[in-house]
């Protein structure tokens, strides 16, 4: 039901926004802390989830869901109102890999299905079961010339101006660069950038997102205004 409800949830909402901008409600990114994890160790969930008219929000999901494979349901579970997977002994892993058809010994994606907003905002996540994996590092990241703030520091840009946007990332992670201020050009590449055009909001959020192909993720949001 999980899986069914989420492909007719995407199908839905594939055209509705720009993929850049924040002000709808939305699972912008799901993490796994860490996206990979040996017998024994511990993964947490979370996701950055837009909302209209909100800021972006780090939440724990509501609900979670082991979608495959099915022998290892049972390593999710609830804890003190988070979602932590804990990767099985090796006999259990060495079983889902005989039920995935994967070599011996390689690692084993357990996907899980995530839900907020009372069961409307769906994604998916996979965690690595069987091998250390990491989330990024957000490095050397710039803003209109200048080295990117911690947040929450304000971000003030001039309206009418190109404001050049970048961020280090290697050739395979994929980088997205949201905003609910101004209108984002390259959205999907390291270097981007933002401009605020008369009629776009002058108020609203900035962020970038970093995904690499090991699984890993990283985010950073900043409150930004125009003037």
């Amino acid at each position: 039901m999980f899986v069914g409800a989420l492909l007719a949830f995407c199908a839905c909402n594939s055209d509705a926004d720009e993929q850049w901008q924040l002000d709808h409600d939305r699972v912008i990114a799901v993490r796994a802390t860490p996206p990979g994890i040996l017998p024994g160790e511990r993964s947490e969930l979370d996701a950055l989830v837009g909302a209209k008219g909100a800021h972006p929000v780090e939440l724990s999901p509501e609900v979670a869901t082991v979608i495959s494979p099915q022998s290892l349901a049972m390593v999710l579970a609830p804890e003190a109102g988070k979602w932590v997977v804990t990767a099985p002994d090796e006999a259990r892993l060495a079983a889902a890999r005989t039920e995935l058809g994967l070599a011996a010994g390689a690692p084993v994606p357990l996907q899980v299905g995530v839900s907020y907003a009372g069961n409307t905002l769906l994604a998916f996540k996979t965690v690595y079961l069987g091998e250390t994996r990491a989330n990024p590092v957000l490095e050397e990241m710039m803003i209109d010339g200048a080295t990117a703030p911690g947040t929450p520091t304000p971000i003030v840009v001039a309206p009418l101006t190109d404001v050049r946007l970048s961020v280090k990332a290697d050739e395979t992670d994929d980088v997205n660069w949201v905003t609910s201020c101004g209108t984002m050009h390259d959205f999907d590449l390291p270097a981007a950038y933002l401009r605020v055009e008369k009629e776009d909001p002058i108020e609203g959020d900035l962020g970038v997102i970093r995904r690499t192909e090991l699984g890993g993720v990283a985010w950073r949001v900043w409150p930004i205004r125009a003037e």
